[in-house]
């Protein structure tokens, strides 16, 4: 064959290749997608084909295996017709009482009253509290983490746990694949669980050759601890020292400054409802007749209502997004957020902005440093937009990583849970969040709020436009890469 013959038919079957690739790319990639993210993927995939295909391949999917979503359905399903003593809302304020409409329809967990929470904000204190509660447990108690290590700090709750297995309490562990394996001596932390005769199993293992796969970084995120279905923790904290045992934090000195709520009250029959979910999915077996029922939950003393909301890729919707939006969107007076990752959606982006334009003041708090250069950059590449909105910021100081999760609304609304304000925890994530109504309990969590304002340093919009365009340039870099989801 003409060489010059053979060249041009190599010529144009490139050209059809790649008409080929645009055209698939742009009927499949925008079909349930946002806009920016669909945005974000043709544009690798145009610029970078073989590439921007191999990434689409790997993680491309924002949704679990079918198997997955079907059981999710199916618990759904008991969970309502497990949980049905909601609290009357008719005092409510409507909007709120709207909220409350919308996380039943989505999570089928009711509002319920009768509640108490505190709030922990020392690390130390925190694993302490677990450790405490546990050695009280007589017949069950539930962890989940996403990551888990036992170490210097957190022996104490090992220790817990190997006493009431003896004491012959069940006790069931729930740790994220991915995330606890990629922590030093991870192997060491498992084999003591089995040592202690603890019965543990991985969340969202990704294990192909046997039959375990999913896009690789949808990850369960949830925190969480139930000790006899009488109280229970959740919130920020993972179980691991607080420089999560990685020689590049130690070497950087870093901290991890944490938010943790006790619970008692009916919300823990929810809370528990959570951990008996993500069991039943990863192990196959059920646990719903060992729990205790919402109406049979010990009384706690409480005046808190409390509403639990989880989230995840194995949700239609992105429930933590939907309560988030709808209580800014609510909000009169302030809305205050704690996140260490703040890469909000554009629908987020605008119920902030929004907010501050109707006279609402706003603040949020984030770490003056970042332990994860992508995610860091994407976030600063919002400030201007806020700051001339008139959102306040905090800059949390050096050396510690702001890593609690909560917001408040107004004098008796707040949430806390293991959700950031980021596209990933909104589409990627399993997460947990607790809405609660209460003065008492917000008035707690502006304390814990002031107390950051008193260390922190607020960020001027002056101060931010004299930023260096070279760093102004790599966020904006990192802002596009943040919505491939």
């Amino acid at each position: 064959m003409d060489p010059a013959l053979l060249t041009s038919l190599w010529w144009l079957l490139g050209v059809v290749v790649s008409l080929a690739i645009s055209v698939t790319a742009l009927v499949v990639i925008p079909r349930h997608r946002k806009p920016t993210a669909a945005m974000a993927w043709l544009l690798l995939i145009f610029l970078l084909p073989v590439v921007g295909i191999a990434i689409f391949l790997l993680i491309g999917s924002i949704r679990l295996p079918k198997r997955r979503r079907d059981e999710q359905a199916r618990i759904d399903r008991m969970i309502e017709e497990r949980h049905t003593a909601p609290v009357a809302t008719d005092a409510w304020p409507a909007h709120l009482a709207s909220v409350a409409r919308q996380n039943l329809e989505l999570t089928k967990f009711p509002p319920v009253g009768g509640g108490a929470a505190t709030l922990i904000e020392d690390y130390e204190d925190s694993v302490r509290a677990m450790a405490a509660e546990i050695d009280r447990a007589e017949r069950f108690v539930h962890v989940e983490f996403y990551i888990a290590a036992w170490d210097d700090t957190t022996s104490v709750f090992f220790i817990a746990l190997e006493n009431a297995v003896e004491r012959g309490v069940s006790v069931r562990f729930l740790a994220d694949y991915v995330a606890s394996r990629k922590v030093a001596d991870s192997d060491r932390t498992f084999a003591e669980l089995d040592r202690i005769g603890v019965t543990w199993a991985w969340m969202l293992p990704v294990r192909p050759l046997k039959g375990q796969f999913q896009r690789p970084d949808l990850r369960n995120h949830r925190k969480l601890v139930v000790v006899d279905g009488r109280a229970a923790f959740m919130g920020s904290q993972n179980l691991i020292h607080r420089s999560y045992n990685a020689p590049k934090n130690i070497k950087r000195g870093l901290k991890w400054q944490e938010l943790v709520t006790r619970v008692t009250g009916p919300a823990v029959a929810q809370i528990d409802a959570v951990f008996a979910s993500d069991w039943l999915i990863e192990t196959g077996e059920s646990i719903f007749a060992e729990l205790v029922p919402a109406d049979a939950v010990p009384a706690s003393g409480g005046d808190l209502e409390c509403q639990l909301v989880p989230s995840g890729p194995g949700y239609a919707t992105e429930n933590n997004l939907r309560l988030f939006l709808s209580l800014i969107h609510g909000a009169t007076e302030r809305v205050i957020i704690t996140s260490p990752y703040f890469v909000p959606d554009e629908a987020m982006m605008y119920a902030i902005t929004t907010a501050c334009r109707r006279g609402v003041e706003v603040q949020l708090f984030v770490s003056e440093i970042g332990d994860q250069t992508m995610v860091y950059h994407a976030q600063r590449s919002y400030y201007e937009t806020l700051l001339e909105a008139g959102v306040r910021i905090f800059l949390y100081p050096a050396p510690y990583i702001l890593h609690a999760k909560h917001f408040s609304v107004d004098g008796d609304v707040a949430v806390i849970g293991s959700s950031n304000m980021d596209i990933r925890s909104f589409s990627l994530n399993m997460e947990i969040s607790l809405m609660v109504r209460g003065a008492e309990f917000t008035r707690a969590m502006r304390r814990v709020e002031q107390n950051y304002r008193d260390v922190s340093r607020e960020l001027t919009l002056d101060e931010w436009r004299r930023e260096p365009r070279t760093a102004t340039f790599l966020d904006g870099v990192m802002r596009l890469t943040s919505a491939l989801t």
